[in-house]
């Protein structure tokens, strides 16, 4: 069952809500002070946030701006604030949609389905990694790890193409603009950092294989 996440102070407003929320068939948890918003997105591990802008003691930008520093998991604002450049503060920060206060708990349902559906649908890439150029960070399953920028393209080179086997050599070319001449042992040692990193989002799934004599390719997870 997907689960659910209202953050949201107004506990009347959370409760008519969470209603059509569990009524659509999803598992629900709601917190309603802004302290606990991160606690609960570290244990309930939600499928989609609900999260107001305007909380106590911590408001919906800085959940907002922390969530995506580890995670990429949908992120739907639900706020009184309707100015256009409130809309687009909440948008830049990292959210996916955002719905002005008051709404309609089935338009925010339905909205939660869409996204919900679009993010299915983009199976394997759920199911497989997913790399934001903009942020550096790569994603599996709603977990999320920063790379650095050549750790980027060199995963990068990798994951454009499963399956295929990729020398040193080219690897070097392609995170490597400048014609630097660097060793063998340059490309294992960052394979080894990134692998090390991957292991944080998935410790039992194997991204990136060694080819003896050949060098490095990325199979997809089954």
């Amino acid at each position: 069952m997907q689960k659910v996440l209202i953050i949201e102070d107004e506990q009347k407003l959370a409760t008519i809500l969470g209603k059509y929320v569990t009524q659509a068939g999803y598992e629900l948890h709601m917190v309603h002070d802004g302290a606990d918003a991160l606690a609960a997105v570290e244990s309930f591990k939600p499928d989609i946030i609900l999260l107001d802008l305007m909380l106590p003691n911590v408001d919906g930008i800085v959940i907002c701006q922390e969530v995506r520093r580890h995670s990429m998991v949908p992120i739907i604002m639900t706020t009184a604030k309707v100015e256009e450049i409130d809309r687009l503060l909440g948008l830049e920060v990292g959210a996916d949609d955002y719905v002005c206060k008051p709404y309609s708990p089935r338009e925010v349902v339905a909205r939660v389905k869409a996204i919900l559906r679009r993010v299915g649908s983009s199976v394997p890439l759920s199911e497989q990694l997913t790399l934001d150029e903009n942020t550096l960070f790569v994603s599996y399953q709603n977990n999320s790890v920063e790379l650095t920028q050549v750790e980027f393209v060199l995963l990068q080179t990798l994951v454009a193409h499963p399956g295929r086997i990729y020398n040193r050599s080219r690897l070097m070319d392609n995170i490597y603009d400048d014609d630097r001449i660097v060793s063998d042992r340059t490309i294992d040692s960052h394979i080894k950092k990134i692998r090390k990193k991957l292991s944080q989002l998935s410790p039992d799934s194997e991204f990136i294989h060694s080819i003896y004599g050949a060098g490095y390719k990325y199979e997809l997870i089954n």
